[in-house]
């Protein structure tokens, strides 16, 4: 028996599907990148005839409102997006993946499906005073300030990609879900597409919205 078997099982830590690709472009800070994998992902999807249930027992338990379209609402660390009819996507900071899903779980039984989404999508807070020209260039929806502002979201396509996106605040700050699967094409779409505004990644001031 080898010593790690003989050690106990080896544990994996999680890895971000943008690990190894979020590098700079140029010299300005028309765009900042910030990796939002230490977020919790959650599809939340009511029950047939539940919606009003749910949407009760999430207000009384968690303080949160579910909104009925597409808009993003807020309590405390954790988010909710309506993605659809019936169907929210919740966002929570989480230093233990799954522990939220499995107490959704239980508090939702028989009222909505809770599915824990957090190795399955890849997510990124995008901002800066060139975000929007950038977009421009793959988004299949407006973002102008007098279309699509702080609290929107939509579930649409980006450079031929399925995207969830919302808005933070005025900077303009966005997040962006997708699929882990599309993370690396999405980042090459990105980093070309911002390029010419310069690309900067990590933590900024810009990207400090909650």
């Amino acid at each position: 028996m080898s010593d790690t078997l003989a050690a106990g099982p080896l544990l994996l830590g999680k890895r971000s599907a943008f690990d190894g690709l979020l590098k700079p472009v140029g010299h300005a800070n028309g765009v900042t990148v910030q990796d939002r994998s230490d977020l919790e992902l959650i599809v939340l999807a009511a029950r047939k005839g539940q919606a009003g249930a749910l949407a009760a027992r999430m207000e009384a338990g968690y303080g949160l409102r579910l909104p009925s379209g597409p808009k993003r609402v807020v309590s405390g660390s954790l988010a909710a997006i309506g993605t659809g009819p019936g169907t929210w996507l919740l966002t929570r900071d989480s230093e233990a993946s799954g522990a939220f899903a499995d107490e959704l779980t239980q508090v939702l039984a028989g009222i909505a499906a809770v599915t824990d989404q957090s190795s399955g999508y890849a997510m990124l807070r995008i901002g800066g005073p060139r975000a929007r020209d950038t977009f421009a260039k793959g988004l299949d929806i407006d973002l102008h300030r007098r279309v699509f502002g702080p609290g929107d979201a939509a579930v649409t396509a980006c450079s031929h990609i399925g995207v969830m996106l919302w808005q933070l605040d005025d900077a303009p700050t966005y997040e962006i879900a997708l699929f882990r699967s599309m993370a690396g094409s999405f980042w090459h779409w990105l980093s070309e597409s911002a390029a010419e505004y310069g690309l900067a990644t990590g933590s900024n001031d810009i990207l400090s919205a909650s």
